[in-house]
């Protein structure tokens, strides 16, 4: 081979080398765009528009098919991005179906009066809506102001999959320190993060998760396609942030 036709033909070879690398850049600025253009979106004057934001969970439910009741289209349906204004990466949709607490001597026509009479009960069943890379922040449930025990919950993914993230390890998690950084859930790395393991669940499997653990840190990270999982809990009755600072509550509220 003459040495101007080896050249060349390197030269040709670096080219091509370099096309793929040039493309995944290109295609990583074009993906950072098109996210900022879609914060601003959401962030009109730095403030969460919470119907923007119920627009992108709704899209997400039609993508999965899933039948939007009316109830979701009135403020019963939630949006919260913890007050950290980046919902895309940070936050969660919901809606209760209910979460009920009482006496059982006073539930209901007011009539029981047998053995339990004057013990308390609590219970929730909750949707929870996740958008795609979505993390909901790590938090903990502890005995709170009404003085109801720690919050207990499974939760089922009905649409999409979901990794649950927590502190202990009681089942098949695994370590969140082998997962890539781009799989890692948000705050994953900081002083205040107290979680070390992760685990996935999804809606082929239809197997549940569980909090077996009270009152420890916990959240959830979902999917590329997003997540809609059912949450079934004792009485909801106090949250706790492991990020100073953080709140159930949205950015300029």
């Amino acid at each position: 081979m003459k040495r101007r036709t080896f050249i060349t033909g390197t030269a040709i070879a670096g080219v091509a080398a370099t096309i793929p690398v040039v493309a995944a850049q290109a295609a990583e600025k074009q993906k950072k765009g098109n996210s900022m253009a879609a914060k601003k979106k959401l962030y009109p004057g730095g403030v969460l528009s919470a119907e923007k934001a119920k627009e992108a969970y709704f899209k997400m439910m039609k993508a999965f098919d899933y039948p939007i009741p009316d109830i979701l289209k009135t403020d019963e349906f939630w949006v919260c991005d913890f007050d950290q204004a980046d919902i895309l990466a940070l936050g969660m949709g919901g809606i209760f179906w209910i979460n009920q607490k009482g006496e059982y001597k006073t539930s209901g026509a007011g009539v029981y009066s047998g053995d339990y009479k004057d013990e308390r009960f609590g219970y929730l069943l909750h949707e929870i809506y996740l958008l795609p890379g979505q993390t909901l922040p790590e938090h903990s449930h502890v005995g709170g102001p009404e003085d109801y025990p720690p919050k207990m919950e499974s939760w089922q993914v009905r649409y999409g999959e979901v990794n649950f993230f927590g502190e202990y390890k009681h089942g098949d998690e695994k370590l969140i320190s082998d997962l890539p950084k781009n799989k890692q859930p948000w705050g994953y790395g900081e002083d205040w993060f107290n979680s070390k393991y992760i685990v996935k669940r999804d809606s082929k499997k239809n197997q549940m998760y569980t909090l077996a653990d009270p009152e420890s840190w916990h959240g959830q990270l979902a999917g590329p396609d997003g997540a809609i999982v059912t949450e079934v809990a004792t009485y909801h009755n106090h949250v706790q942030f492991s990020k100073p600072g953080m709140e159930f509550k949205n950015t300029g509220a």
